[in-house]
């Protein structure tokens, strides 16, 4: 039986401005491509009443070139860390479509969607992945916290400015304070649009 420290995700993510010259500093330390820049599309599932959330739960199914179902909750640990620790539970599965069938049948609906391009390294034992968001181009380091804090530093990042909240979340806060009419982050949603999330930075540490 898998205990819960076995399943942590463990992570800080920074926002970038020029990806490329990010991702050449990546190669040029030594970083080793794992998987080539890709589009993510990733679905939130919950109850109708949303359920999961106040919990801090979440249960989502992302298609990349796989189909991953993944569930996440807090961990005790997360008040420990200067990073963002949380239980992460992963499985792949073969069919995007039946999968969220399955999902509805359990009496879970598909409540916000969220897409992105992602490329991810291998430095040492980190994971680093550059993502492109339709509001903001990131980084995110994964790993233990000291290989996190060193190659923060490494690399010029202000663990001041690290961002501990996920996607879904600074979505919420740039929703309200945009007033924006849609909480699903995709591409096509922030067509044509400047708004960023630098214009809600810095984020509050909601732990």
């Amino acid at each position: 039986m898998m205990s819960e420290t076995e399943n942590l995700e463990i992570e800080v993510k920074f926002l970038i401005d020029d990806p490329e010259a990010v991702r050449e500093r990546l190669l040029a330390a030594g970083a080793e491509l794992i998987r080539p820049r890709v589009y993510e599309r990733n679905v939130r599932f919950d109850t109708a009443d949303n359920a999961l959330l106040p919990k801090e739960e979440l249960l989502r199914l992302r298609q990349d070139t796989a189909v991953i179902l993944t569930f996440k909750g807090p961990s005790a640990y997360d008040r420990l860390s200067e990073a963002k620790v949380r239980e992460e539970i992963e499985v792949a599965v073969d069919d995007f479509e039946r999968m969220t069938s399955i999902l509805k049948r359990l009496g879970y609906e598909p409540q916000q969607e969220y897409e992105k391009y992602r490329e991810a390294f291998r430095l040492g034992d980190l994971e680093i992945v550059l993502d492109e968001m339709p509001y903001g181009n990131f980084i995110e380091l994964e790993g233990n916290e000291a290989d996190i804090k060193s190659a923060a530093q490494a690399f010029d990042l202000d663990w001041q400015e690290r961002i501990l909240s996920n996607y879904l979340a600074m979505m919420g806060i740039l929703a309200e304070f945009h007033n924006l009419p849609f909480l699903d982050v995709t591409f096509a949603n922030f067509k044509d649009s400047e708004i960023s999330i630098k214009d809600v930075l810095p984020l509050q540490d909601d732990r």
